[in-house]
């Protein structure tokens, strides 16, 4: 497949889809390697930055997605005011704040780390798909772990969790482990 042809069927595909498609699933849909994937991506990514274009195509860690260009988001918000999804609480950026840095990590941790119950928190930001179960722990009652999906990461225009700024005061060996020495799944 040629070099034109492969990204007009990238883009066909990552529009098509409306989420975040993985590079394995292209590899196999397009029948080539993921360097090649990642290259036309990369060319694709920065043509439609270079050209001021309406979209972006984004890499979310191992996938990739076709999103809304930035600059452009006043007029996007101004043509689809009524589906406007509603803005996060400063309580659940909180929650989903020690979530995105300790991550797994359990509702009980959450909960010791804020200093309040954050069940309803937890239970908003599943339902809005920016955290999710993954596993639980091996202690006694065996309790739930969460971390962030890729819709976090979309939503917050980072590709990985390495991307979030450091964390004041905290060491770096500290960062991305669950609090009281718990390890995860």
């Amino acid at each position: 497949m040629e070099q034109k042809e492969l990204e007009g069927a990238i883009e066909g595909i990552l529009f098509a889809a409306g989420e975040p498609v993985g590079v394995e699933r292209l590899c196999l849909a397009l029948e080539t390697d993921r360097a090649t994937i990642d290259q036309a991506c990369g060319r694709m990514a920065d043509r439609y930055r270079y050209e001021r274009r309406g979209i972006r195509l984004l890499r979310l860690d191992t996938s990739y997605q076709l999103c809304s260009a930035p600059e452009f988001a006043h007029v996007i918000r101004r043509a689809l005011e009524g589906r406007r999804p509603a803005r996060l609480s400063q309580t659940a950026l909180e929650v989903l704040a020690i979530v995105a840095y300790y991550q797994p990590i359990t509702r009980a941790d959450v909960d010791r780390i804020r200093g309040v119950d954050s069940a309803y928190t937890m239970g908003v930001l599943q339902d809005r798909g920016l955290i999710e179960e993954c596993g639980r722990l091996s202690v006694p009652g065996r309790p739930i772990q969460y971390r962030t999906t890729p819709v976090f990461l979309r939503s917050f225009g980072i590709s990985t969790l390495d991307e979030l700024p450091e964390l004041p005061n905290v060491p770096a060996e500290e960062r991305g482990t669950a609090p009281a020495g718990e390890e995860g799944p």
